[in-house]
């Protein structure tokens, strides 16, 4: 395998020459948001004409190279679970693919049940990768040799992975499910946080006394300001485990914060006495003014749960996609979600293409399960 480090005009040029006289790449992204403060795109995969590039988005703009082959219809971008690296390239360099396949939703789709890229490769081309730098820091420059292979194989063995499981789906009759969810995947994009409340994030927040669940909110914003300063993961901060446990017993002083389970010494010692006086001034506050836990719209009036009519159709509909996915060998949300079976129970059904109509249902899903998804209510 050959592998050409870009990360200068001259190495663009080059794989410009390639992009333009191919119809078919494997594309994969790296991340720094295990290790940074930032998930911010940090190296760009590309294999085609049995070459691997991998493109060092710190030190060069890839965007004007790849926008062409990548929102173009000639060329077919060959992914492998796409849905982060779809949203990345969109966010970190405006670019919106127009021809995906991802080899991951074509294994789902097969009834594959082991869907990861070295799983895949294994059991379907007899290929093995390597798996120790899954966690890396792709942000650390310069990239190591052995990260460098290891990135370089994610999309070196794509496109014969994906000829492979192309020609499996079409004996199956399966080709066209999988090229539907495809064009569905190159439109996700990443939602807006829009001011969130970040307790909402934490599952143990919700039993938490109005008080505590102050100091917990205090204690996410002191999380995020270290993370933001130290460009790290904020899970590398403190875990939300620490940060609940200091919001239920609110220490007093640097040592009894440093002697939370969970809590670096280290952390504590530096920043600690922020937080600290942060946790002073909520317990301070009055009863009435203490935000507590966000109430749900119509808390008092709706329970969330669907109503009886409707859990009683939902189970109809289940009964008829559990059976179906048993018979075609697939996953029963691969065939079709829960969520979207609650959506089919609380709308009126009466023809065919009603269910087709039903926010998020594929044209495939409708045209195997209409009739009998109708029939069954």
């Amino acid at each position: 395998m050959q592998i050409r480090y870009v990360d200068d005009g001259e190495g663009l040029e080059a794989l410009r020459s390639i992009l333009g006289s191919t119809d078919r790449i494997a594309l994969d992204c790296e991340a720094a948001g295990y290790h940074r403060y930032s998930d911010r795109l940090c190296l760009i995969q590309v294999s085609a004409e049995g070459l691997t590039y991998l493109l060092d988005p710190f030190e060069v703009d890839p965007a004007p190279i790849l926008r062409p082959a990548l929102e173009g219809s000639e060329v077919e971008v060959v992914m492998h679970g796409a849905g982060f690296d779809v949203r990345l390239l969109y966010r970190d360099l405006g670019i919106r693919l127009a021809k995906l396949f991802d080899t991951q939703i074509a294994a789902s789709l097969l009834g594959i049940e082991a869907i990861g890229l070295s799983a895949l490769l294994e059991s379907e081309l007899g290929i093995q990768l390597s798996k120790k730098c899954q966690k890396a820091d792709w942000a650390q420059r310069p990239l190591p040799s052995p990260m460098r292979d290891y990135a370089a194989h994610d999309t070196a063995h794509l496109m014969a992975l994906a000829a492979h499981l192309r020609q499996s789906l079409d004996k199956a009759g399966r080709l066209e499910w999988a090229i539907e969810e495809c064009a569905e995947l190159e439109r996700v994009r990443f939602e807006e946080s829009d001011g969130k409340d970040p307790v909402l994030g934490v599952k143990e927040a919700r039993v938490l006394e109005a008080r505590e669940v102050d100091r917990l909110r205090e204690a996410l914003h002191w999380r995020d300001k270290i993370g933001r300063t130290l460009d790290r993961a904020l899970f590398r901060v403190a875990a939300d485990s620490v940060l609940v446990e200091a919001a239920r017993t609110s220490p007093k002083t640097v040592a009894q914060l440093s002697g939370l389970r969970g809590m670096s010494p280290a952390l504590a010692a530096k920043w600690g006495s922020d937080l600290l006086e942060q946790f002073h001034e909520v317990d301070d506050r009055s009863e009435s003014r203490l935000l507590g836990y966000p109430a749900r719209p119509e808390a008092s009036d709706r329970s969330g749960r669907p109503s009886p009519e409707v859990r009683a159709r939902i189970a109809k509909l289940k009964s008829v996609r559990n059976e179906r996915a048993r018979e075609l060998g697939v996953d029963r949300g691969t065939l079709l979600s829960n969520a979207i079976l609650q959506a089919i129970a609380e709308s009126p059904l009466l023809r065919p293409e009603d269910v087709e109509a039903v926010k998020g249902v594929r044209r495939w899903q409708a045209k195997l399960l209409a009739d009998d998804l109708i029939a069954s209510l």
